[in-house]
């Protein structure tokens, strides 16, 4: 496994794209199957905006201050994901807003990915070296395994209300 920062976040998008089609073709499937989809998906963005607010966001602000607006649109595009996620784990997937909530938080986390793998990354890449790009993976691998899994935990929330003051 690659401990590129990059290919880590990229590998992450793979895996929420993939929950995301998964839901898309279970939409008017029984509602204990989208639950747990969702839940699912819930998991994986949880997971991974954590790692890049914590660590990937930081430190490439800290080394490409040119990318400082990047950063932080990328905050509040978390943000966004970061509230869509807290309701949508209060939530049975037979509210008649669920399916309607996910298909919102699809739209705005795949608008998110694309900027990312086709604006962001390129930029990211061309700027750091080799190394810094493995170092910085390497402290996302050290922080995945005590990374919150559930929007609601303490340290999620913390990240979303430190994404808001960032």
């Amino acid at each position: 496994m690659s401990t590129d920062a990059i290919v880590m976040l990229k590998d992450d998008h793979k895996g929420v794209k993939r929950l995301f089609k998964e839901f898309q073709a279970a939409h008017d499937g029984p509602p204990a199957r989208k639950a747990k989809i969702v839940t699912q998906i819930l998991e994986a963005l949880t997971v991974h905006t954590y790692l890049e607010n914590e660590v990937m966001y930081p430190e490439v602000r800290r080394l490409l201050p040119d990318l400082e607006d990047d950063i932080l649109e990328s905050y509040e595009e978390h943000h966004v994901a970061d509230v869509l996620c807290l309701e949508l784990s209060t939530m049975d997937a037979d509210d008649e807003h669920f399916n309607a909530k996910v298909t919102v938080l699809i739209e705005n986390v795949t608008h998110h990915i694309e900027e990312e793998e086709q604006d962001w990354f390129p930029k990211v890449r061309q700027g750091l070296s080799r190394n810094q790009l493995q170092e910085i993976g390497a402290k996302m691998l050290q922080l995945r395994a005590g990374a919150p899994t559930r929007p609601s935990q303490p340290a999620a929330l913390k990240k979303a209300l430190d994404a808001v003051r960032a």
